[in-house]
């Protein structure tokens, strides 16, 4: 496992408890990444540590 990249998290709007981030360029880069795909997350446990599973979705619909 790599040490990672550290973002900053911020409020979605002011009427909600949501945060956002901003996905680093090599993740998206690596995932392929555009505007309007989704990403599918999922919360796991392994011994005492919080894993985050991150899919990505393409959107199939966008026009080129």
């Amino acid at each position: 496992m790599t040490n990672g990249q550290k973002t900053k998290l911020s409020y979605a709007n002011v009427k909600s408890k949501s945060l956002r981030t901003t996905i680093p360029t090599g993740i998206v880069q690596q995932l392929g990444l555009t505007t309007d795909d989704m990403l599918l997350w999922k919360l796991d446990k392994k011994n005492d540590e919080w894993c985050i599973i991150v899919k990505p979705i393409k959107n199939e619909n966008k026009e080129d």
